[in-house]
């Protein structure tokens, strides 16, 4: 690989943006304001979105698997050439940290709008950009090596990548070798490279990060630090600026460790410095964690609260003039932080059921207009799970932090997406709750309380699905008399209607009348509230309640705080209903590749035995026996794609005949 340095830039007039989805928008946005002509590309699955449309031209890369289009080096460079293209902006994810590409860019007579290649290889590795961090001066986990006497909790981790794959913590020595194991074969499917380093686990930490940007010239700045604390399996969630709760000490060492580490490795343009914070306010532990050679998912939260020289913030744009070969058009004394902004990334994955991936077509999209939205969603997309499940982000901003929250809270009660499961509503719930508000989330938190966060009861939204139905009528859109389900009658009051809703396994009959809902558990006064084209908005109570619903024959779906409930209409299709049986069927929670099978047919297992392996997402979730039996069948083979509820797996209980 030859690398040869950026900082030779020149003006960009033709921008390629090598990415898709909201941040190749958000990029492409900036690019216009700034007089720049843009370039998308997109594979068969994207050739109808957002970005491909924003653009001023577009290129088809090929099929819809990343490693046939967005992955696929020559076919961007070649789109680059054949659109006089001068710089390509990585965005984040996919080539965006891939030494290789940034080098293949620049060799082309391209300007590669990020790091240099030697950088991006120096600090892509964990064990590498430890190295130079130490150099640097800045503070770093300890490290133990194997085969040494080591203290538990460890960290293994993988030396190459980011976005918490290859990664496992130990408790126990018994469970170093099997954790090692995992995360070799983990860290080799995503990265292609299984060195693994094992560090002490810092419990209850903290994830703080500095953003940093540097030019050509010798130039460093630090934009001051993010929270990203509140994760999931070490994928980050909410996001803010800045650290709630940080003691100035810490603040100013981190801040300035930042700035050493991008000075000792020569970094040019964004760049992210990720540390971990553990201890009180005042008496805090410092530890370098890794540095993200890109832009950042989260970056709008710093965007929400910098200043320089007094005027608003805008990464993409000083990316692409330190790209040019521009200086820094402001200094370290003329950045100022104001405000709090929090961020909530919005996924399609199912929140309350393991955090898989889902796939679908969004039928209804809802964003908040009291917010910053950076999305590429919009109403009639599919969605797959070829790509990251990374559907927007909503940004909230306020005058301090508790402010931001409360705005955070509204924007999500704003948002609503229908046909595809998503986490709006988990991230609504922790964002309005307790610990989140007394920001005591550190970084394992939601993973030590999985119950902490939990949808709303039913009744409410029931209420709601059951008085849309009622008084609304159905898909048809009829306004008449014979149109809307509302009990009238040619003479005398109005007669009340019945409602048969099932939810969660559970028939519900409900009786709405003219201001009341009679559920199986109460009455409810309710009165009608003036609404809008989608949303209902109903006094409940005494209370004014908004949801997004959207009724058919079959079904009744309510967004009502971020959450969606799908009510089912029995009464709609009652003669081709199923009642689902625990017969020992393992099904596809989800569409992936089968990765493994750890059984043959005729074979006996145990309650829980490994049956296979499942991967969406570079994820891997273990199928297991649901009982004691004999494998009568195997559906699919290692290797093979599977669908949303194939049958994988099926066991016959023992005792029970097998033929």
């Amino acid at each position: 690989m030859q690398v040869t340095s950026s900082s030779a830039a020149r003006p960009v007039g033709t921008l390629l943006v090598a990415n898709r989805g909201e941040i190749a928008l958000r990029v492409i946005r900036t690019a216009h304001r700034m007089g720049i002509r843009t370039v998308a590309v997109y594979s068969d699955a994207d050739r109808d979105a957002p970005h491909v449309r924003a653009a001023d031209e577009a290129v088809h890369l090929g099929p819809t698997p990343a490693n046939a289009s967005y992955l696929r080096v020559e076919g961007l460079l070649d789109a680059a050439r054949r659109t006089g293209a001068d710089a390509v902006h990585p965005g984040y994810g996919f080539l965006s940290e891939r030494a290789e590409f940034a080098a293949a860019v620049v060799d082309a007579g391209l300007t590669f709008v990020g790091p240099s290649a030697r950088v991006m290889e120096q600090m892509g590795r964990k064990d590498r950009a430890r190295e130079i961090a130490v150099a640097a001066g800045v503070p770093v986990v300890p490290r133990a090596e194997p085969g040494e006497a080591v203290d538990f909790p460890l960290l293994v981790k993988a030396a190459a990548g980011g976005g918490g794959k290859g990664m496992r913590i130990v408790r126990t020595p018994g469970e170093l070798d099997a954790a090692v194991a995992a995360a070799r074969r983990e860290a080799a499917s995503a990265f292609g490279d299984d060195t693994l380093l094992l560090e002490r686990y810092v419990e209850r930490g903290r994830h703080v990060e500095v953003q940093v940007l540097a030019d050509a010239h010798g130039h460093v700045v630090h934009l001051f630090e993010r929270d990203c604390s509140a994760q999931r399996r070490h994928q980050k969630v909410l996001e803010e600026a800045p650290a709630p709760g940080l003691g100035e000490a810490a603040r100013e060492l981190l801040l300035s460790s930042a700035v050493a580490l991008a000075r000792e490795v020569g970094y040019e343009n964004a760049g992210t410095v990720e540390f971990l914070v553990a201890g009180e306010t005042g008496a805090e532990e410092v530890f370098f964690l890794e540095m993200n050679t890109r832009l950042q998912v989260e970056h709008p939260v710093t965007e929400s609260v910098v200043t320089v020289a007094g005027a608003p913030l805008d990464l993409v744009e000083l990316q692409l003039r330190v790209a040019a070969g521009e200086e820094l058009p402001f200094t370290q004394e003329q950045v100022r932080c104001e405000g709090h902004a929090i961020e909530a990334r919005v996924y399609a994955e199912d929140a309350f059921g393991g955090f898989l991936p889902q796939a679908g077509r969004a039928t209804v999209v809802r964003w908040s207009p009291r917010a910053r939205i950076d999305a590429a969603l919009e109403p009639g997309a599919e969605v797959s799970t070829a790509y990251d499940p990374m559907l927007g982000k909503v940004i909230a901003e306020g005058p301090d932090r508790e402010a931001a929250r409360r705005s955070l809270v509204t924007a999500l009660d704003d948002t609503a997406i229908l046909g595809l499961t998503t986490n709006v509503g988990y991230l609504r719930a922790l964002a309005a709750s307790d610990a989140f508000r007394d920001h005591q989330v550190d970084t394992a938190w939601l993973d030590r309380n999985p119950e902490a966060v939990r949808p709303p009861e039913p009744e409410l939204p029931m209420v709601l699905a059951a008085w849309a139905l009622a008084r609304g009528g159905d898909e048809r859109g009829g306004t008449g008399p014979f149109d809307v389900a509302d009990g009238w009658r040619l003479a005398g009051p109005p007669a009340p209607v019945t409602v048969e809703l099932e939810h969660a396994g559970d028939r519900h009959v409900l009786e709405v009348g003219m201001d009341t809902v009679e559920t199986p558990t109460g009455s409810h006064r309710v009165h009608a509230v003036a609404t809008d084209v989608g949303v209902l908005r109903l006094e409940v109570d005494g209370r004014v309640h908004e949801a997004c619903v959207a009724t058919s024959r079959r079904q009744v779906q309510v967004a009502y705080r971020g959450h969606v409930l799908t009510f089912t209409r029995p009464d709609a299709f009652a003669a081709g209903r199923r009642t689902a049986v625990g017969d020992g069927t393992v099904t596809a929670p989800m569409p992936g590749t089968l990765l493994a099978v750890e059984v043959t047919a005729g074979q006996v297992v145990e309650e829980g035995q490994l049956l296979g392996v499942l991967e969406a997402m570079k994820m891997e979730l273990a199928l297991r026996a649901p009982f004691a039996g004999t494998v009568v069948e195997v559906g699919a083979a290692a290797g093979g794609q599977v669908a949303l509820g194939a049958t994988l797996f099926h066991v016959e209980p023992s005792g029970e005949p097998t033929g």
